[in-house]
């Protein structure tokens, strides 16, 4: 009887050091949460505004665009050579988040987060963004974004039919 006392003693003691750890831990995942979202408005902000050199600033090195069209895979060097005439002449993209999702890992040196977006566009209504973001020092950098746009169940059959025979027609 006395051990199982010992041990519910030792376990009240140490059962509030481990709420307060919890709670010490949810600040840093909300600061991280808030850097995060800022680094994505930041840089649908640098589209919307044409500012080649603040949009490209938030891409990891080694980051990659993911467009819409089933052969854009872009590296950032060559997301950036195709993106600058457009930007050069004033043409960015806007898209505005309506809503946002963001989900991270910390584990065997590296950080990440990952998120997925519902994004507003005056030219194509509902799209959907999504990506990887790495912890680069201070500072979080897409690894990966990817633009689609996301189809509703119902028009789907129809819609992936008119994609199939665009496919068939433009083959080559």
């Amino acid at each position: 009887m006395k051990i199982w006392l010992s041990v519910f003693v030792l376990f009240l003691s140490i059962l509030p050091h481990q709420g307060q750890a919890a709670e010490n831990e949810m600040p840093a995942v909300h600061v991280e949460e808030k850097a995060i979202e800022e680094v994505l408005n930041a840089f649908h902000e640098a589209a919307a505004k044409a500012n080649l050199e603040a949009y490209f600033s938030h891409f990891a090195p080694d980051g990659v665009f993911i467009g819409t069209d089933a052969d854009e895979r872009w590296s950032v060097p060559a997301f950036k050579a195709y993106v600058a005439p457009h930007f050069a002449k004033g043409k960015g993209w806007t898209y505005k988040a309506r809503e946002r999702h963001i989900s991270f890992h910390a584990g065997k040196g590296a950080v990440f987060a990952w998120f997925d977006e519902l994004l507003d566009s005056a030219s194509y209504g509902t799209a959907r963004g999504s990506g990887v973001l790495l912890k680069v020092g201070k500072d979080w950098k897409i690894a990966q974004y990817n633009l689609s746009f996301p189809i509703p169940n119902d028009l789907a059959k129809g819609m992936t039919e008119t994609i199939k025979a665009f496919e068939a027609k433009t083959a080559k």
